[in-house]
């Protein structure tokens, strides 16, 4: 009986991980402050949102807002967009680029170790 119970918690845990750290992540959707989509992006041991979602051909703004002195998130990198900017402790540091076409962008801090995507889709 011992047997059973441990393997039932192992499963219920092994599944709560992998649906943690796999299942998919709803995307916020970038408000439009004019032409421009912006985001505001919470940096404190990650990304919250860690998915914003915006349209292609729109200009973008993402707010960082970090909200930490930690060393690994001091920068942010995109490295499709060869962007990589430093984010002071305790302010709001802009990012602006244009997506030209639907596809995913992600970014990362400068230790690779917090990640996060812009999700780019279609207009209309």
């Amino acid at each position: 009986m011992g047997n059973i119970v441990v393997v039932i918690i192992a499963v219920v845990l092994t599944a709560a991980i992998v649906w943690y750290f796999f299942a998919p992540r709803k995307a916020a959707a970038a408000n439009r402050q004019g032409a421009v989509q912006v985001a505001h992006i919470v940096v404190k041991g990650g990304y919250s949102p860690q998915v914003v979602e915006v349209q292609a051909g729109s200009p973008v703004r993402l707010e960082f807002d970090r909200q930490e002195d930690g060393e690994c998130s001091s920068h942010v990198v995109f490295s499709d967009l060869g962007i990589d900017r430093t984010l002071p402790a305790f302010q709001t540091t802009s990012v602006e680029f244009t997506p030209s076409k639907p596809g995913e962008i992600p970014y990362a801090c400068g230790m690779n170790m917090l990640h996060g995507l812009v999700r780019v889709v279609a207009k209309g």
